[in-house]
């Protein structure tokens, strides 16, 4: 047996980024991978996703139960101490040599947290990013902490991580998998993405994601009322919705975007997840992706289509000249709709550069941690000082 290496996903769109990462794990001759599905795939609620892990023919080594009964700040508390239980119990059986987490949600900071207290070595995807809306802010700068490993997206991040007091020489800039997963998967044809869809693309698709911005109070369903007006106006659009995820008031969301749907049947259609491939082949036909999740900033530049970036959520990400930021206000909305929608500033964009494009960054993820499992991972870290 191998180097054991644990992979944890609580999410859809994060299974898909971290896909390359299990598969050339789960395909070694030198790695044995372990790995760990908790959160949103094991809620009915949010479509049981972890099944699209086992269709994709990955063992699932441990189901850790969240019990995702509750969007409330008390349940979500309650959630993570399940999870943190579950976690314990997980590494203790199992045993990894590494743990390779990715992001900042809180189903992540629980598995850190009791891998850390394991003494299990940690390897963090996408540290030293801004999200200033969002408690996963406080959460992704404490799992750099907790690790021993970063990878980073950008140089800028990298520099972060370093200015947080981690080595620089463990600290590597490789780009985004998302990015490289978009160059190494088969998008769908038109037809077949529609007939998958059972919709079909106007000239004028948008495809919107929306999720609550959790450092504020409250805030949801205010601010994606206005999202809703702004669409309401525009007859002339097709739209895709993806619905939000498990943060605080996520089902006010999920439930406002059903009934704007049931409204507007002609010209919506409404997903809970639509899957990696169904995603990114969508984002070939799409107009424009409006909303406030990472991937508009992150994936969406490599399509040459706008992104119109709503509020505070991703404030504080480095952004490519395809994303137009714009404020919760109806009228500001309004005015970053219509810029997406013109013909000069689509045309301006459709070359831009994505600032996350790395080279081969899964296999380089895997060959760092491969060298640094047989070079011995210290647990112990001394904090780097810049000022020295």
């Amino acid at each position: 047996m191998g180097k054991k290496i644990c992979v944890v996903t609580g999410t859809r769109a994060e299974y898909g980024l971290l896909k390359p990462i299990i598969e050339k794990v789960h395909q070694s001759e030198e790695l044995t991978l372990q790995l760990v599905v908790t959160g949103m795939h094991l809620s009915p609620e949010f479509g049981l996703t972890y099944k699209e892990i086992e269709k994709d023919g990955y063992p699932i080594c441990t189901k850790i139960e969240m019990l995702l009964s509750s969007d409330t700040t008390v349940g979500i508390t309650k959630s993570m101490g399940v999870a943190l239980m579950g976690f314990a119990d997980c590494f203790e059986q199992q045993r990894p040599d590494i743990l390779i987490v990715l992001g900042d949600r809180y189903e992540i900071f629980m598995a850190v947290s009791a891998a850390m207290i394991a003494r299990i070595p940690i390897a963090h995807i996408h540290g030293g990013e801004l999200t200033e809306g969002l408690i996963d802010e406080a959460i992704r700068h404490s799992i750099t902490k907790m690790s021993q490993l970063h990878f980073t997206t950008t140089e800028e991040y990298r520099n972060r991580v370093i200015q947080l007091g981690e080595q620089p020489s463990r600290v590597y800039n490789v780009g985004a998998l998302g990015v490289e997963n978009i160059k190494n998967i088969k998008l769908l044809e038109k037809a077949e993405l529609e007939k998958r869809l059972e919709f079909t693309f106007s000239d004028k698709t948008i495809l919107v994601t929306y999720h609550p911005v959790t450092l504020e109070n409250a805030t949801s369903k205010e601010q994606f009322e206005n999202v809703l007006n702004v669409l309401e106006k525009h007859k002339e659009l097709k739209i895709i919705f993806t619905k939000s995820n498990s943060d605080t008031d996520g089902r006010i969301i999920n439930q406002m975007i059903d009934e704007f749907a049931k409204v507007n049947p002609e010209r919506c259609v409404v997903f809970t997840s639509m899957g990696q491939l169904r995603y990114l082949s969508a984002l070939q036909f799409c107009t424009a992706v409006m909303g406030n999740s990472s991937s508009g900033i992150i994936e969406v530049p490599s399509f040459g289509i706008p992104t119109i970036n709503i509020g505070e959520r991703q404030r504080g990400r480095v952004c490519a000249e395809t994303v137009i930021n714009c404020g919760n206000g109806t009228e500001e909305i309004e005015e970053a709709l219509q810029q997406a929608l013109s013909v000069e500033f689509r045309n301006a964009i459709r070359y831009c550069k994505n600032p996350y494009e790395g080279e081969n960054t899964s296999e380089k993820i895997i060959e760092i941690v491969k060298h640094s499992l047989n070079q011995g991972i210290e647990v112990k870290k001394k904090f780097y000082d810049m000022g020295e």
